[in-house]
């Protein structure tokens, strides 16, 4: 998208902020996770401010989107959540806040931990300083992640038809619960893991209702993946360009990948039920039904493109899981959720979507490697 689209884009959908009351705040709002929320709120007639540095290739298309699909109910507010004075306007009269702004790649934390400190631990308690200091206490609900519970590298493991399995009946049936200890591993992992303590804490230290959702894998349309993040649709954008793809580790690793649709019905049922909810913290993923291995998920792009995929080994990723399933119980009692679309329609919904989008995700991927990592 041209730069002078997402000027007018950022006109068309920003009146005054002070001009509409009770907004639903969306932080990164133009990302992958945030967008689609933020659609869903919006197609419900609700007013959404979206901000968002637009720093990740593709967002701006999806903010295009949305002012497309839904006009002037779109606040546009272009600003970073390292700096607290720029995003704190947008937190005035927000009724609720959805935190998905981050720096997303263990690589690059690895490479640049100090820009990921800043990003993830700084960010989120500018965040959670701009929803305090607004006197509202209004609601904030962030995006964790499953990396807070490190490599879980004390788990024993059993390959079981070419996947990594617990040896642990309880956990094989369930997953990882929140009862898990938490074992910071990476830059991200700690920086994320920081995050999540003081998203959890300010509700302890400041009454601020607030939730944590520790994510695994999600995926869905609107996801422009890379090789360090996004793993379900960076394996489908290249298997249609005819890319080779690079599985690190030897492919037996599983996790439970959770459509976006399920995903923002988990959100917005923490936001109903937030007053029996804050201070808590729940484990979200497609669950022990969706649980997959590497190549089962390449395994199935190859029946849905017809075509066999080019792969090649590398080597294991720091703090890499060879087994993460979400133990989703905790949250399915709180709030009724539970994950609805199973993983093989959630590819092949995915699929049409990018086979649709084909012209743009091409885009997108000539912006990927022009991008640093």
């Amino acid at each position: 998208m041209s730069g002078r689209t997402v000027e007018k884009s950022r006109h068309l959908a920003t009146p005054a902020l002070s001009g509409k009351a009770g907004p639903i705040l969306v932080v990164g709002g133009s990302g992958f996770v945030g967008s689609n929320l933020a659609d869903s709120f919006l197609r419900d007639g609700e007013h959404v401010i979206v901000l968002d540095n637009l720093s990740r290739p593709g967002v701006e298309r999806n903010l295009e989107w949305l002012v497309e699909s839904h006009g002037r109910a779109v606040e546009a507010v272009t600003a970073d959540i390292r700096d607290l004075a720029a995003i704190q306007p947008a937190f005035r009269n927000a009724k609720a806040v959805f935190h998905f702004a981050a720096q997303t790649a263990v690589t690059t934390s690895l490479q640049q931990p100090t820009e990921d400190f800043e990003t993830n631990a700084r960010g989120t308690l500018n965040v959670l300083e701009a929803a305090r200091l607004a006197g509202r206490s209004s609601p904030v609900i962030f995006a964790s992640t499953n990396k807070v519970y490190g490599a879980l590298e004390h788990m024993e493991m059993r390959d079981v038809q070419g996947r990594y399995m617990p040896v642990d009946e309880a956990t094989r049936a369930h997953g990882v619960g929140e009862a898990q200890p938490l074992d910071f591993c990476t830059p991200y992992g700690c920086s994320k893991g920081v995050a999540d303590q003081y998203v959890l804490d300010y509700a302890r230290s400041f009454g601020l209702p607030t939730a944590v959702l520790r994510m695994s894998c999600v995926y869905g349309p609107r996801q422009f993946g890379t090789e360090d993040q996004g793993w379900v649709a960076h394996f489908l954008i290249r298997a249609l360009a005819g890319e080779p793809i690079s599985i690190y580790g030897d492919g037996k690793q599983v996790r439970d990948i959770l459509h976006v649709t399920d995903a923002v019905a988990a959100y917005r049922a923490v936001l109903k039920a937030i007053d029996g909810l804050k201070g808590r913290a729940f484990n979200l993923g497609g669950g022990p039904d969706n649980a997959v291995s590497i190549v089962e998920v390449l395994n199935e792009i190859e029946i849905l493109t017809g075509r066999r995929l080019s792969t090649g080994k590398s080597d294991w990723r720091a703090g890499d899981q060879l087994y993460f399933v979400a133990d989703t119980r905790a949250i399915a009692d709180a709030v009724g959720w539970r994950a609805g679309m199973a993983w093989r329609e959630g590819l092949r919904n995915l699929y049409a979507w990018l086979v649709e989008d084909r012209v743009g995700v091409g885009n997108i991927r000539r912006q990927q490697r022009r991008v640093p990592a």
